[in-house]
């Protein structure tokens, strides 16, 4: 149409049409970080059975070898077409090295010899939250629909750790592990935050085998300490099958799936649905062990699952 002066009239605006790629993001993000949450859920149980036969140290040098062994066939050849990126980004890639595999999951292990599951899991809960503050600090848009879910869930996690009293809260006996937990935390947050960072140059199994390689060789001086003050550990059927469990699954597998998953919908989506994890853990020992759950346990979950699900819809 046009104006009485003879000038065509401006067209209504409107909103631009969703990509397909966007529009399989908006489920499949979600979707991945889930799968990277459950495989997670199994290496905390494993975790607490090896922390017995295995240093902590031993445990997270081993398990990176593993993950780098696994990583090797399907990243090698990359990792030298790709080296002079690689190269030109290694302060980049030594930091997410270091909080993702040098620090991470060793002080997960060292905090699980001083404090129980219990507390474990109460501070896990406070991954997301810190995971938000770290991409919030990069620029990264936190709505109040997504801070909102993010509180929903938080809710559900505390009240299922702490089985829905305020008394078994308060009465909870905080250890030293607690503080190499916090910290552990901390160093994951970091790391998710930074994924958003990643050279766009270096393919996804590239860069994450790159930050696996960086974070193991700084671990060998920690694994030389550990093995002259503490001595190796005995191998068994257990404790092997246990290694490759968290060396395939929990890292190789694990954290491929996760970095894809921030890569698409974001540090804090992502981070939300870690809140699941509790949900993960009570599902498989239900399946595993027989063991019951409460009507306050399905609440709690159905609190955590409609908060990840209001933090993860599309704004």
């Amino acid at each position: 149409m046009t104006t009485r002066e003879g000038t065509s009239a401006a067209p209504a605006a409107t909103a631009p049409p969703v990509s397909p790629g966007k529009r399989a993001a908006l489920w499949l993000g979600p979707l991945l970080a889930g799968v990277a949450t459950l495989v997670w859920s199994g290496n905390f149980v494993i975790a607490r059975a090896l922390s017995d036969d295995i240093a902590p140290v031993q445990t997270a040098f081993w398990r990176w070898t593993i993950a780098l062994l696994t990583l090797a066939p399907f990243a090698a050849k990359g990792l030298w077409v790709h080296r002079a990126a690689i190269r030109g980004h290694a302060r980049y890639i030594a930091l997410v090295g270091l909080l993702g595999m040098t620090l991470f999951n060793t002080l997960i292990y060292i905090a699980g010899r001083t404090t129980s599951a219990t507390n474990l899991a109460l501070i896990a809960a406070a991954s997301p939250v810190l995971i938000a503050v770290f991409a919030a600090l990069g620029g990264e848009r936190i709505s109040p629909l997504r801070a909102a879910g993010m509180l929903l869930a938080l809710v559900g996690v505390v009240a299922l750790v702490a089985k829905g009293s305020l008394a078994v809260l308060l009465g909870m006996d905080f250890a030293v592990g607690d503080l190499w937990m916090i910290a552990a935390m901390g160093t994951f947050a970091g790391y998710s935050a930074l994924l958003k960072r990643r050279p766009k140059e270096i393919p996804p199994v590239v860069f994450l085998a790159s930050t696996v390689l960086f974070g193991l060789v700084m671990l060998v001086p920690a694994q030389a300490v550990s093995l002259c003050t503490e001595g190796g550990f005995t191998p068994s059927g257990g404790n092997l099958g246990a290694l490759a469990y968290i060396g395939v699954a929990s890292s190789a597998l694990a954290f491929f799936v996760w970095n894809k998953a921030v890569e698409m919908i974001g540090a804090t989506r992502a981070g939300v649905v870690y809140y699941l994890q509790p949900v993960c853990v009570a599902a498989l020992a239900h399946l595993a062990i027989g063991e019951a759950s409460t009507v306050a346990q399905f609440a709690c979950m159905g609190l955590i699952i409609a908060g990840v699900a209001l933090s993860s819809a599309r704004r």
